[in-house]
C-alpha cells in the first residue's frame, strides 16, 4: 500500500487513503460473514472512528488490520446484544404465580414468538426488537440503522405482519 511509507494515520491524507483504499472491502468482509448490510455500514463506519481515535497508536501498517478486527468485534458485540435481549425478554415471563394451566400456554406461546422472531429478517428482528424491547422509537431505530424513518415503518410493518401470519393471537 502506498500509505505504509508514512509515518502516521492521524495526518488526513494519509487516513483519507486508508479509508478509500479499505472501507469497501471491510464492508464485504462484514457483509458477506453476517449477512446484514446496515450493520455492515455500521460496523465500517465505526471500525473508521476507532481507527481516527486512536490514530496515534496505530501505524499505518497496522491500520487495515486494525479496522478489520474492530468491524468484526463490533458486529459481534451487536450479536451478543441481541441474544442478550431477547434472553432477558424470555425470563421476565417466567416469574409468575400463576396456574399450571396458564403457565403452559404461556411457554408454548413464548416459544412460537421466539421461532416466528428467529424466522423474521434479521433487519425486521432488530427493528421489532428495539421499538418492542428496548422502546426505541422510530426515528432513533432509524439513526442507529443509518436510514429513513419510513423504512423502519416499513420493516415494522412487515414485522408485524409476518408475526400475526405465524402467531394466532397477536
Amino acid at each position: 500500500m502506498s500509505t505504509a511509507n508514512k509515518d502516521n494515520v492521524c495526518e488526513e491524507q494519509v487516513y483519507s487513503s486508508l479509508f478509500r483504499t479499505n472501507s469497501k472491502t471491510v464492508f464485504n468482509y462484514i457483509y458477506y460473514k453476517y449477512g446484514n448490510e446496515e450493520k455492515a455500514h455500521d460496523a465500517v463506519q465505526e471500525a473508521f472512528i476507532k481507527l481516527w481515535e486512536n490514530c496515534a497508536k496505530v501505524s499505518p501498517d497496522k491500520a487495515k488490520s486494525f479496522v478489520y478486527t474492530v468491524a468484526n468485534n463490533l458486529y459481534l458485540n451487536v450479536l451478543k446484544a441481541e441474544k442478550v435481549r431477547l434472553k432477558y425478554a424470555n425470563t421476565q415471563n417466567d416469574i409468575s404465580n400463576e396456574s399450571p394451566e396458564f403457565l403452559l400456554e404461556e411457554k408454548q406461546y413464548q416459544e412460537k414468538l421466539d421461532k416466528a422472531l428467529n424466522d423474521l429478517p434479521e433487519n425486521q428482528r432488530a427493528t421489532f426488537l428495539l421499538n418492542r424491547i428496548d422502546g426505541k422509537k422510530y426515528a432513533e431505530i432509524a439513526e442507529m440503522e443509518g436510514v429513513s424513518v419510513k423504512a423502519i415503518e416499513k420493516r415494522m410493518h412487515l414485522a408485524l405482519k409476518a408475526l400475526r401470519e405465524q402467531i394466532d393471537g397477536i
